[in-house]
């Protein structure tokens, strides 16, 4: 008995207070875990105890109706409402086996992995350069030489490299809208980030800028797990690895893209699907 109180002893002092300890298996590497995640704002209950697990290094689309909620689970994750005092947030946010609603965590630091890329662009009131630079100089990189690698090395990555390399120093706002938009994508991974979150990061967007951040997008889910809310089911369609579907603040369905689309298994999944709402 007494072998058996140490061995249990041991058990708990190895998982530690913040490691997920829910084992369910999934049929994919898991990212993210959320477990009876619920957000109230003011007397609104916007999440309902949402549980959801999210693959890593692929691109999970959040669906769903306007107002159902989709942008405030996106900020649930990088704890962008920390700084809103009428919002009242309760369950758990297990990334890397670490809930990012503890007490003992590190918020700059979570926010660091998590990228994000708003609706609009927001380029900083400054150069094409020192957007890119602000995040790196934050964290500590200061010699010019190495920032301008880094500088350099995200805008080639997000495809804006040749097209500015002339005017590196003058003002972002400068900049056509997507381009703005991947000049806002290359700050983001700049810092290194584990996770991309994008809130309709394409609406604003022409279609030729779009595609180019689909393609991006494509791209960066060798080394992100790339997590954006679309109204288009057509986007979710083409570029979805996972797709996510919200109704009134609850999931409602997830799954695969493929198997989302053609075999929906709830049925106000297949009734959205069919547009008879939206």
């Amino acid at each position: 008995m007494k072998d058996m109180d140490m061995e249990t002893m041991q058990e708990k002092s190895i998982s530690g207070p913040l490691q997920d300890k829910t084992l369910k298996s999934e049929p994919f590497p898991v990212s993210i875990r959320i477990k009876h995640l619920n957000v109230h704002i003011r007397d609104q209950h916007i999440l309902k105890d949402i549980d959801l697990t999210l693959p890593e290094k692929s691109i999970i689309c959040v669906i769903g109706p306007s107002g159902c909620g989709k942008s405030t689970f996106l900020k649930t994750l990088n704890r962008m409402h920390d700084e809103t005092p009428e919002v009242k947030i309760t369950g758990s946010v297990f990334v890397d086996g670490e809930d990012i609603y503890s007490n003992h965590v590190n918020v700059i630091d979570i926010r660091k992995k998590m990228g994000l890329l708003a609706q609009r662009p927001c380029p900083l009131p400054m150069s094409i350069f020192d957007n890119v630079a602000y995040g790196p100089r934050i964290h500590g990189l200061k010699k010019r030489k190495a920032l301008n690698q880094t500088v350099i090395q995200y805008l080639q990555f997000v495809g804006l490299w040749e097209e500015v390399k002339g005017r590196i120093r003058t003002p972002a706002t400068r900049l056509s809208i997507g381009q703005q938009q991947r000049l806002c994508l290359a700050r983001g991974l700049a810092v290194e980030p584990e996770f991309i979150l994008g809130d309709e990061a394409t609406s604003a967007l022409d279609p030729i800028s779009t595609k180019k951040i689909e393609e991006l997008f494509l791209k960066l889910k060798e080394k992100y797990t790339i997590i954006m809310v679309t109204h288009t089911l057509r986007q979710a369609k083409r570029i979805a690895d996972h797709v996510v579907f919200m109704y009134m603040g609850k999931i409602i369905e997830s799954g695969p893209t493929e198997e989302f689309f053609n075999n929906p298994k709830k049925q106000l999944t297949k009734d959205y699907l069919l547009g008879s709402f939206s």
